[in-house]
C-alpha cells in the first residue's frame, strides 16, 4: 500500500511540476498586465486590425484546404497505394521544418519567380505580402493537424459499415457523405481547429512571406523589438483572449453538431 501510494505521490508532484511550467509564464503575464493598458489596447486600431486580420485569414486557409484535406485523409484510411508511407512523411514533413525555411520555401513558391507566382502575376496579383500569400503560409504549416485527425477519425470507423451500405445499393459519395463523414466529423473537426490554432499562432513563415499587413504573432513582435516587454505584452495578453475565445465557440459548434448527429428526430 506504501509503495502504491508512493508511486501515485510521484506522478502527482511530476504532472504539477509540468502543468505549473506551463501555466506559470501566462498566469505572470495576466498577473503583469493592468486593466489600463489592456484597455487601451483593445481600443488599439492597429491591433484590431491586425487580430481581425489573423483569424479571418487562418479561417479561410483552413476552411479551404479542408476541401482537399478530408477526401486525402480518407484515402489514407482506407486505401493502399505504392509509397503510401512516402506520401505520408511528405505530410509530416511541415512539423518539423523550422519555421524560418518553411517560410522561404513558400516564399519561393509564390515570389515572382516562382511557379505560383508567375500565374498569379499573369493575373495581376501579388502575393507576397499579401493576405493571400499569409494564408499559404498559415497552410502549409498547419494542414498535417488536420489531415492526419481527420484520418485518424475516418480509420475508426468500422469499415463493416461502409461495406454494407455499398452491398446494399449505396453509391460510394453517399456512403463517404452519410457514414464516414458523419462518424468521423468529431475527429475532423478537432483538426480544423487544431488546423486553424496552428495557423493563427504562426509567425516565422508567415513574417517572411509578409512582414505586412501584420498578423497579430507579427504585430507582437514588432512591439517588443520596437519597445519592449511592458508594450508588448497587453497585446499578447489580448490575444490569447481572443484565442481562448474563438475556441471555446468553434467547441461549443461542434458539440451542438454532435448532439444534432445523435437526436432521434436526426436518426428518423
Amino acid at each position: 500500500m506504501f509503495k502504491r501510494n508512493s508511486f501515485n505521490w510521484i506522478l502527482m508532484i511530476l504532472s504539477s511540476l509540468v502543468l505549473l511550467f506551463i501555466l506559470a509564464p501566462l498566469a505572470g503575464m495576466f498577473l503583469h498586465t493592468g486593466g489600463t493598458e489592456l484597455l487601451e489596447t483593445v481600443g488599439d486600431k492597429e491591433v484590431q486590425r491586425s487580430f481581425w486580420l489573423t483569424l479571418w485569414v487562418s479561417f479561410a486557409a483552413t476552411f479551404i484546404f479542408a476541401i482537399g484535406a478530408v477526401p486525402l485523409a480518407w484515402l489514407l484510411a482506407r486505401k493502399n497505394f505504392p509509397l503510401k508511407n512516402v506520401v505520408q512523411g511528405i505530410i509530416d514533413l511541415p512539423v518539423v521544418l523550422p519555421h524560418t525555411a518553411a517560410g522561404i520555401a513558400i516564399l519561393g513558391f509564390i515570389s515572382r519567380d516562382g511557379f505560383l507566382g508567375k500565374a498569379a502575376d499573369t493575373l495581376g496579383l501579388t502575393l507576397v505580402n499579401n493576405p493571400a500569400g499569409i494564408a499559404l503560409a498559415m497552410a502549409f504549416v498547419s494542414l498535417p493537424f488536420l489531415i492526419n485527425s481527420a484520418r485518424d477519425g475516418f480509420a475508426a470507423v468500422p469499415e463493416r459499415l461502409e461495406k454494407a451500405a455499398l452491398t446494399l445499393g449505396a453509391g460510394r459519395s453517399r456512403v463517404f457523405f452519410t457514414i464516414s463523414l458523419p462518424l468521423a466529423w468529431r475527429s475532423i473537426v478537432t483538426g480544423f481547429v487544431m488546423m486553424f490554432a496552428r495557423g493563427m499562432s504562426e509567425f516565422g513563415a508567415v513574417v517572411i512571406v509578409a512582414y505586412h499587413p501584420m498578423i497579430a504573432p507579427v504585430l507582437i513582435y514588432e512591439r517588443f523589438n520596437s519597445f519592449g516587454l511592458k508594450y508588448a505584452r497587453p497585446a499578447s495578453v489580448l490575444f490569447i483572449i481572443v484565442a481562448l475565445g474563438v475556441f471555446i465557440l468553434l467547441r461549443l459548434v461542434s458539440l451542438r453538431k454532435k448532439e444534432t448527429n445523435l437526436s432521434p428526430d436526426a436518426e428518423a
